[in-house]
């Protein structure tokens, strides 16, 4: 008798605490069904031996409509309803995350898939309800359940992107961040996890998200003054953040963004974020800078741009493959380098060589180039304060989820990127020209009118060991430093000839090098100077 009243006393208090955590969770929607877009991507073992995996892409939460039982929006333009989200646990308990159905991707939210592994995103889409701005996409693995953990070491990772309608100030990106592969469902109040898009974070330990770890984001909201539809709410996001391609028409940059902390990590303080609007950018516990190359910012402004003078010509799709090269060549070495290659028009076109005075001749991101190019910019180093190369692939260690997007930047107008940052600085001085265009550009509300139908696609994503995803002959990799060039200039005297193993002469030093030396009209002379450099360099 005593024994069963027990039962039934612990039973009552379960269910009591079930019920409690029940109503305080950022639970889904009934209105729609939440529906995953198609997005196959190729798991390769070596050249021409790739099997396509059933992936899928989901819309980050803070798109998702968010409204109560009645159908009455929790969150309107910037702000949240205070009647409905007085508080978080109240806001979480009222409040759910809608599903996107088939009919929103398009008409709502600008996203359409081919089925067969193309996306293309749509900066500004006019619906019936709102007008939507941007979008930011994740990779769901098979089940459709759970964020692709990508894990990079040893590996590279190759996509085709087409950037062409993409103006000064608009940022079409590729980039992996440590999210948790489940969205943070292991957060009692989250119940919603990737199909819907929730667990974002990335090195800039963003304050504008509407949910953080299964919470509503509206405690101390304020709305924004540049922005009708963001905000800044009292917590932020952080992890790792890898940047594989953020581009325009102008400009491209991969980027590499240490941390301190390991998986989405929920910031509180001002310190501990890194806020710029208190001074604290260095003090928080991401490297909200990062260790960046953009070739235009590297010295070279005739790589990549729009039209046919340009090495990379950003009016045409392209291909890009991202090499991340380890100290012992096995997926278990540290990291140490992330090579750059371009495929376009049937050409393998090798990274730019660094042409800044008092630089090597880097080509690469490594931590040596990353030490020297801090110094030369005069940058603060929170690059190798927050452990550099290194951490990152520690991170990639523990899987990192891909995101796609198309954003404008109302903080910065995207000037980092594409233009003189800071804007009021000597485009002179080394480091601080970053692209031809001009500092009052990318403003996003000038953008949205004159650039809303703007779109990026992004398409034929493969991942596999070094030389399995794209046909032809890579250029080769360093890990010790930079290619031993002692100039990138290629109108002067002839480059400098480096006598390897096998007894040939490779002009420039190395693979790479004298590829870039090569021609690139007619494309017969190319691709025969390309072969001459793999038969002297290899």
């Amino acid at each position: 008798m005593g024994t069963n009243t027990q039962k039934m006393v612990v039973l009552t208090v379960f269910a009591i605490v079930f019920l409690a955590i029940g109503c305080l969770s950022q639970n889904t929607g009934d209105v729609k069904e939440n529906v995953a877009l198609k997005f196959p991507i190729e798991v390769c073992q070596s050249e021409g031996n790739c099997q396509k995996v059933s992936t899928s892409v989901s819309l980050d939460s803070n798109w998702h409509w968010i409204h109560d039982s009645s159908g009455t929006n929790c969150y309107d333009g910037n702000l949240w309803d205070s009647v409905r989200c007085p508080d978080p646990a109240t806001c979480t308990a009222n409040c759910v995350l809608e599903g996107s159905d088939q009919a929103d991707w398009g008409s709502t939210y600008g996203v359409t898939v081919d089925g067969s592994g193309g996306m293309t995103l749509q900066f500004v889409t006019v619906g019936q309800y709102s007008t939507n701005i941007g979008s930011r996409m994740f990779l769901l693995d098979e089940s459709g359940d759970a964020y692709y953990m990508f894990k990079l070491k040893n590996k590279e990772f190759t996509m085709d992107v087409d950037t062409s309608e993409l103006p000064c100030g608009l940022n079409g990106a590729v980039y992996f961040v440590e999210m948790d592969a489940d969205g943070g469902l292991h957060y009692p109040s989250n119940k919603a996890g990737p199909p819907y898009g929730t667990g974002y974070c990335d090195a800039q330990c963003p304050h504008d998200l509407k949910w953080v770890n299964g919470e509503a984001n509206c405690e101390t909201w304020i709305p924004s003054d540049v922005d009708p539809n963001s905000g800044f709410g009292k917590y932020g996001s952080c992890c790792f953040e890898l940047d594989i391609w953020e581009a325009n028409t102008i400009s491209t940059a991969f980027t590499n963004h240490p941390c301190d902390v390991t998986g989405q990590f929920r910031c509180e303080s001002p310190e501990e974020c890194g806020d710029n609007g208190s001074n604290n950018r260095y003090d928080g516990v991401c490297d909200k800078d990062g260790c960046d190359f953009n070739h235009w910012r590297m010295g070279d402004e005739t790589f990549y741009g729009p039209g046919s003078n340009f090495k990379v010509d950003s009016t045409k799709p392209l291909t890009l493959v991202t090499q991340f090269i380890t100290d012992d060549g096995t997926d278990n070495g540290n990291l140490v380098e992330m090579r750059r290659i371009y495929l376009q028009n049937g050409n393998i076109i090798a990274n730019n060589v660094a042409n800044i005075p008092g630089m090597q001749a880097w080509d690469s991101v490594s931590q040596p180039m990353c030490d020297e190019q801090k110094k030369i910019f005069n940058d603060p180093d929170d690059h190798t304060e927050k452990g550099g190369m290194k951490t990152m692939g520690e991170s990639m260690d523990r899987g990192q989820v891909l995101v796609m997007s198309i954003w404008a930047d109302t903080e910065s107008h995207m000037l980092w990127l594409d233009s003189t940052f800071p804007a009021d600085s000597s485009p002179s001085e080394p480091g601080n020209s970053r692209g031809s265009c001009p500092t009052d550009s990318g403003v996003p509300s000038d953008l949205q009118n004159n650039y809303g139908s703007a779109t990026v696609k992004y398409f034929n994503v493969k991942i596999g060991p070094l030389g399995s995803t794209f046909p032809g002959d890579a250029p080769t990799t360093t890990t010790s430093g930079p290619n031993p060039t002692p100039s990138t200039s290629t109108s002067g005297p002839g480059p400098t000839t480096t006598t390897n193993g096998g007894g040939n002469t490779c002009p420039g030093g190395s693979l790479d090098v004298c590829i870039s030396l090569c021609p690139e009209e007619p494309a017969e002379i190319y691709q025969k100077c390309v072969q001459q450099c793999i038969a002297d360099c290899t």
